[in-house]
């Protein structure tokens, strides 16, 4: 056989076996497609609490699937889960977004939509200026005599009114990217947290801000919409990860579980099958009580956060992450709840230009396919992220200067005899072009003299160009209540049940304090048991009692006041219990319960370590008799009888007879050990 021959029966053989592969494939292929559609028959069978908790995974693509429980997803089954959904974020987030988007819009669901509009919103302060500003000790106590003298009408107030926010009106639409730009001082803060009801009660404000029609008292604000804060205030200890399955098991999955519920019937009815990815991703979003809920894992992959994912947030005590990435954990613990709009504040401080495009162009995808509204505060925009954007309200001594389309700004300025240089910024033009110092260089009329502008002139120009006047009729149109959502306002104060929040702070506690508390009482009982050690203890008269008593007295006094090493800490997560509390997370009691229910297990194991550290080093009993076992727990249970004494004594002082109650547990302690006590 010459070499022509074998390379033509060597490829012939490639051939049929390729072919036979690829045969033997195809039926596999179809048989999995039979077998995976006969589990979807048999899921779409369930009752409906059950098929919203089921779905199908498929362990890789083209895998075969199984079905799971969503409640019970694991961590690699989450991860897996989302590196197939969005293996890269720049790039695969808006076809995952679409995904959801044309499920929804399959089978003629309607997302629900926010439009936020504020009308001759005025804010206002009192307060102090110069050096009665100052926090000194004498004005301290000035300033409360005088409050006090102010109260009565005796003398009049010496407090200087400060205008904030001068009779702005503007709409935020939603699925449109809205910028707010401005100089520092110019207001803005004050505006996002009018916006979303979170002003300070001592500002006078006036005015009205509503949601699709909606007066702030008709619906909870802190729970329709996040208010980002420029502050990141965190809990230290706990990870990246945990922080935001916190916040997102106390926000709750809001109106998700009715619309997956109606999503679900219309596709029975209509016989269609989702994606099976997409199915399992919304089933596992709107799965209440979650520890960590999939948002989560989706969020954390958004925001690039996966690198520090499992490492503390840190503090000013305590190392952890960096402050971009604290920065975005910020951004991210508002994200991953229910809430449809967002008011973000400065959310660029310590981020470099690429991760701030990267943010900003994820939120616009979230805002264009499902519906968002969005308002985004940025000092200093970079050209790529300015472009973003669709909307800007310029903000400047507390006038709006310009609202409308990004688009037609410069041509507001243009006929103001401003205009922005080919290599500047627009951003950095806009921010400038209103300031004294540097508003000159911007002239472009060469054949009129230069007059400064004032803001007010230009607020007042606003109202008469072509997007100010079309803004203006808008807000002369009242918003028809009728056609807002039903699921778009929350009615709810809180996002999840008493019982959820409850188990999220019991658990939230118990990761946090004690990895601090478990040091603090090992350092005590170390402490108890050298102070009072004792090889060989003398028993021949009183004064040699006293030794016991006194060790005995030092080991209750340890024991009372071991809680008293939680309240430097609590006072350190004051500001994040203000904060969280604030945005409707839990209420007071819910937070304050579950310490107090912790603390009752926890007493009884510190004093048995207690115990069980200092009993034998500091040798109560002498004797190695059967009797020491006796002893010792005796003197176990006369501990916590003094504790709980104690505790009941500081709860209910008026009910008397716990200090008796400690004096004679010192004393049938120490005659319980001592003869001579006995035979006095």
């Amino acid at each position: 056989m010459d070499a022509g021959d074998q390379l033509h029966r060597a490829s012939s053989s490639r051939w049929r076996n390729n072919s036979k592969e690829a045969f033997s494939r195809s039926i596999s292929s179809r048989e999995e497609d039979d077998e995976e559609a006969l589990k979807w028959a048999a899921l779409e069978k369930l009752p409906t609490f059950d098929r919203l908790r089921k779905a199908i995974l498929t362990s890789s693509r083209g895998g075969r699937g199984r079905e799971i429980d969503v409640s019970n997803l694991g961590f690699q089954e989450r991860k897996k889960l989302i590196d197939r959904l969005v293996n890269v974020a720049e790039v695969d987030n808006d076809k995952f977004l679409f995904k959801l988007k044309n499920r929804i819009d399959r089978v003629g669901i309607e997302l629900p939509k926010i439009e936020v509009r504020f009308e001759h919103l005025n804010v206002e302060a009192e307060a102090y200026v110069g050096s009665r500003a100052l926090p000194t000790f004498l004005n301290f106590h000035i300033n409360i005599i005088e409050g006090f003298l102010n109260y009565l009408h005796i003398i009049p107030s010496r407090k200087e009114k400060l205008k904030i926010l001068n009779n702005v009106s503007g709409i935020i639409k939603p699925s449109r990217l809205t910028l707010l730009l401005g100089p520092p001082g110019s207001g803005k803060t004050t505006l996002l947290l009018a916006l979303a009801g979170k002003l300070d009660s001592t500002l006078k404000v006036s005015g009205g801000v509503t949601y699709n029609g909606h007066d702030m008292h008709e619906f909870v604000p802190q729970r329709t919409a996040a208010y980002i804060s420029q502050h990141d205030v965190h809990i230290g200890e706990l990870t990246v990860r945990e922080t935001l399955a916190f916040s997102a098991r106390c926000q709750g999955v809001g109106s998700r579980y009715e619309m997956l519920a109606e999503l679900s019937r219309r596709e029975k009815a209509a016989n269609i099958k989702p994606d099976l990815d997409i199915d399992v991703f919304m089933k596992a979003a709107a799965t209440e009580g979650q520890e960590v809920n999939v948002v989560t894992d989706y969020i954390l992959k958004i925001l690039g956060l996966e690198v520090c994912a499992d490492t503390m947030v840190g503090d000013e005590m305590l190392r952890g992450i960096s402050g971009g990435q604290r920065k975005r954990v910020t951004t991210g613990e508002m994200l991953v709840g229910p809430a449809k709009a967002l008011f973000m504040d400065e959310i660029s401080t310590g981020l470099d230009s690429s991760t701030t495009f990267q943010i900003v162009n994820s939120l616009g995808h979230y805002v264009h396919i499902l519906n968002g509204t969005a308002l985004i505060s940025l000092l200093q925009p970079t050209p790529e992220t300015y472009n973003l954007f669709d909307d800007i309200i310029l903000l400047s001594d507390g006038q709006i200067v310009y609202q409308g389309p990004c688009e037609q700004v410069l041509d507001f300025f243009e006929d103001m005899g401003f205009k922005c240089p080919e290599r500047k910024g627009v951003s950095d033009f806009l921010q400038e072009v209103t300031s004294r110092k540097d508003q000159q260089q911007y002239w472009a009329r060469q054949n009129e003299p230069y007059r400064f502008v004032t803001v007010k002139k230009f607020a007042e120009a606003f109202q008469s160009f072509h997007v100010g006047r079309k803004l203006g009729d808008e807000l002369g149109t009242p918003f028809d209540k009728k056609e807002s959502h039903p699921a778009a306002l929350t009615t709810k104060n809180y996002g999840v049940g008493k019982k959820e929040l409850l188990k999220a702070l019991y658990f939230q506690r118990i990761f946090v304090d004690e990895k601090e508390l478990i040091c603090i009482h090992l350092q005590a009982n170390a402490s108890g048991m050298s102070l009072f050690f004792r090889t060989n203890m003398h028993h021949e008269s009183l004064s040699d009692g006293n030794v016991y008593t006194g060790a005995l007295f030092f080991a209750v006094v340890m024991i009372m006041f071991n809680g008293f090493s939680e309240i430097s800490m609590t006072i350190a997560k004051l500001s994040v219990f203000y904060k969280q509390r604030d945005l409707g997370f839990f209420p007071s009691w819910s937070y304050a319960l579950p310490t107090w229910i912790l603390k009752i297990p926890i007493t009884f194991v510190e004093v048995a370590v207690w115990v069980l550290f200092t009993y034998y080093a500091t040798r109560y009993d002498p004797n190695a008799g059967s009797n020491r076992q006796e002893h010792y727990c005796c003197q176990y249970i006369w501990f916590i009888c003094t504790v709980f004494a104690l505790f009941n004594g500081w709860i209910c002082p008026f009910t008397g007879g716990h200090q008796e109650m400690v004096d004679m547990g010192l004393l049938v302690l120490t005659c319980d050990v001592w003869p001579e006590c006995n035979n006095g």
